[in-house]
């Protein structure tokens, strides 16, 4: 039987826990599990076969497409996208004879606001993915992305700036640019590792080299 509610909805296949929490207008397609401590927030999206750990939380209007296992560690503010089959990781150096479990071994993952990441992209756990930075798909980011970076690569390095309506930025010899489809405008500062626009604070991240 489905968790059909008022508020949100999984299909029948769906295994959620009891202490999980699930906001509304959320919706959680086949073979997802979401362990007792896992929260997603209002309007998130669950596609086929994903798995929630204990201790992950997931900011409104979330989407995660099929295959995917976010860990204990990740975190996700509003807005983000994540691609079908995307990999994270929560421990650097596993070993199978080594216990390494618990949040004392746990690195964490951190994506913010309206971050997207391609399909088949592998995060590295203890990285910090900036606003509106974008991960091709197939990269392995291993390092912290800038906000409003362009990534993509193995190791994934960064190949230019996206609006946050994710259109490509061309800045020109002040320092300027303006997104094709939203008119905003954006400025990049002298050492290229920090973006404003006109209607949001600094952002700081550290370049990706």
């Amino acid at each position: 039987m489905a968790y059909s509610t008022a508020d949100f909805y999984a299909h029948p296949t769906a295994v959620l826990d009891a202490g999980s929490r699930v906001g509304a207008g959320s919706r959680i397609w086949h073979f997802c599990h979401l362990a007792a401590g896992a929260v997603l927030g209002e309007n998130c999206s669950l596609g086929q076969n994903v798995f929630v750990a204990d201790g992950v939380t997931l900011g409104r209007n979330v989407k995660v497409q099929n295959n995917v296992s976010l860990y204990e560690g990740v975190v996700c503010e509003d807005d983000v996208f994540i691609g079908p089959s995307v990999v994270f990781t929560n421990v650097r150096n596993p070993r199978a004879a080594v216990p390494r479990r618990g949040p004392a071994h746990y690195q964490p993952t951190y994506l913010e606001r309206g971050v997207s990441i391609g399909a088949n992209a592998t995060i590295v756990c203890g990285v910090r993915l900036g606003r509106y930075a974008f991960v091709g798909a197939g990269s392995v980011v291993t390092k912290d992305v800038p906000a409003f970076a362009l990534v993509y690569g193995n190791p994934a390095r960064q190949h230019g700036w996206l609006s946050a309506h994710g259109e490509k930025l061309h800045f020109d010899q002040n320092d300027l640019a303006r997104c094709p489809a939203t008119g905003e405008e954006y400025r990049l500062s002298a050492d290229k590792r920090l973006v404003t626009t006109m209607n949001e604070a600094i952002i700081y991240a550290s370049a990706n080299s």
